[in-house]
């Protein structure tokens, strides 16, 4: 009934569907036609269900066959329209740090439930990113690894130090640039070095470590991220080194690198 301005008052769950706006329908209208697909939808029924004239879902049906969504047609008492039941949705637009860190979420789950799936689920993400930045996700998860004692069972992991620390970590392995770190011995002592990075290394203890080339020291150190006060990428590239050198010399570590294949 008329409200006090004269305006006609809509019903709560009247106006949470007639409000939708436009970019919502057409959302949904996909899904609607997924749903069902390979049956048909006439205009008259979208229209009905979204609550707005035949005219309006022919003219949102025509901006979505123009978008390259494949909706047809089809003609006659009994036709309407129906969407390609392969269609699918754009890949998801994940960065290859995104993917990594998906990986290490999962890095433990083959004895949880569904940790099949989900190493599953992870492959099929990293199949949809275009081959570059595949590529560029693949390497980077070779360089974040996980190790424990034999037969341990998994420790907490502990925080990663201080605030931007494992940040600038992760930039400089992604961008393969050097580390400028000062960084506190078992005593306290403060040091400063520029480090290449090789590997995201977390374990036992439940710390994580960084395993670098120290040019200070002038070979494979291992700097634990709680002892690590700052962390500045620089604009130098790190010159290429074998992976296999920044772990090869772990001792009595079981090593597991991420894995996304």
């Amino acid at each position: 009934m008329p409200g006090p301005s004269g305006a006609r008052r809509l019903s709560v769950a009247r106006r949470s569907v007639t409000a939708v706006n436009r970019t919502d329908r057409l959302y949904a209208l996909v899904e609607d036609l997924r749903a069902i697909a390979p049956r048909r939808r006439s205009a008259r029924e979208l229209a009905k269900r979204f609550e707005v004239s035949v005219r309006t879902i022919e003219r949102d049906i025509t901006a979505l066959q123009e978008s390259g969504v494949p909706i047809y047609a089809e003609p006659g008492r009994k036709g309407g329209y129906a969407i390609d039941k392969k269609m699918s949705l754009p890949p998801l637009n994940f960065t290859p740090a995104e993917a990594v860190a998906i990986a290490v979420a999962l890095s433990q789950a083959g004895d949880q439930p569904f940790g099949r799936q989900a190493r599953s689920a992870l492959r099929k993400v990293v199949a949809a990113m275009p081959g570059p930045e595949g590529d560029l996700a693949r390497e980077l998860a070779r360089r974040v690894q996980l190790m424990r004692l034999p037969d341990e069972p998994g420790n907490e992991i502990q925080p990663l130090g201080g605030e931007g620390i494992s940040r600038a970590i992760e930039e400089a392995l992604l961008r393969r640039r050097v580390l400028r770190l000062e960084y506190a011995d078992a005593k306290g002592a403060l040091t400063s070095r520029d480090v290449e990075p090789g590997v995201f290394l977390g374990g036992r203890g439940g710390f994580w470590y960084l395993v670098a080339w120290c040019r200070l020291r002038d070979d494979v150190r291992v700097f634990r991220l709680d002892r690590i006060a700052t962390a500045i990428v620089t604009a130098e590239r790190c010159p290429d080194r074998p992976l296999e050198g920044f772990t090869a010399d772990v001792p009595e570590m079981v090593v597991h690198g991420t894995v996304l294949d």
